[in-house]
């Protein structure tokens, strides 16, 4: 494998004039090409905000980000085509992340219309074939462009979010909580979509996530976070089985499958 992502020394603080919040402090992580890493922790642990330093949605207060040896921190947006195009996100609830005034046929290929992602992409891309491939990929009838988000229920909206992450070709699929607003009955069905997904199309793929069994559903490596810090990272089978931090034992304890 190859060094995907890399990062050093990451902290976040967000300040509002009277209260100082510490989101990530002095975080390292690498990813490599094909993996799966599953982040996971309390809420307000900092994932989301590691995520989103990741994908230079955000900015560190310290620290630097490296994608594929490029360093991303700190460059304008306009330099950054190359990683919009590659790195791709569906977050956690499909319904706000869907503008409702759009037909389904006109937000699955948004990003190939965006101008930085455009220049990376050769200039023949047909974005009506490339809606039916991800549509076909995620198990959506082609007749369903024609439609609203509202149409449909929480699990095809969240294929659709999924399709839409798809449509530039991206290396890297980064997912926030991607199964928590969706109803029991239909989270096996798009964590399975998911794995099918990354199989097929060789993606690299993060997963943000605070439940530790949907992580080992689709993820081999994991990342534990604990108030801001990486307190335990590995392969998913080592951490699962022979959790080395006191607070990675006390998670699995709270799943009915992992409590003595």
């Amino acid at each position: 494998m190859t060094e995907l992502f890399r990062a050093e020394g990451l902290t976040r603080v967000y300040t509002d004039g009277r209260r100082r919040v510490d989101a990530l402090t002095d975080v390292a992580l690498t990813v490599d090409t094909g993996q799966r890493l599953g982040i996971v922790g309390e809420s307000g642990s900092g994932k989301s905000t590691l995520v989103r330093l990741l994908a230079a949605l955000d900015r560190p207060t310290a620290g630097r980000v490296w994608f594929q040896g490029t360093e991303v921190t700190g460059r304008p947006e306009r330099e950054l085509g190359f990683l919009r195009a590659a790195v791709q996100l569906v977050f956690q609830d499909p319904w706000s992340s869907l503008t409702p005034r759009m037909r389904v046929g006109d937000i699955i290929p948004e990003p190939l219309r965006s101008r930085l992602v455009r220049r990376q992409l050769p200039a023949d891309v047909d974005h009506r074939a490339r809606l039916a491939e991800v549509m076909a990929d995620v198990d959506l009838p082609l007749e369903y462009a024609d439609r609203f988000p509202h149409e449909f229920s929480g699990g095809q909206r969240q294929r659709i979010a999924i399709a839409r992450a798809l449509a530039p070709r991206p290396e890297v699929l980064i997912a926030d909580e991607p199964v928590s607003a969706l109803d029991v009955s239909v989270r096996a069905q798009v964590m399975n979509l998911l794995n099918d997904l990354v199989a097929s199309h060789g993606l690299t793929l993060i997963v943000v996530s605070h439940d530790l069994m949907v992580v080992r559903h689709l993820c081999d490596r994991i990342a534990v976070m604990q108030a801001g810090r990486i307190v335990e990272q590995g392969p998913a089978e080592q951490v699962y089985e022979a959790p080395r931090t006191d607070y990675t034992r006390t998670l699995l304890a709270a799943v009915p499958r992992f409590s003595a």
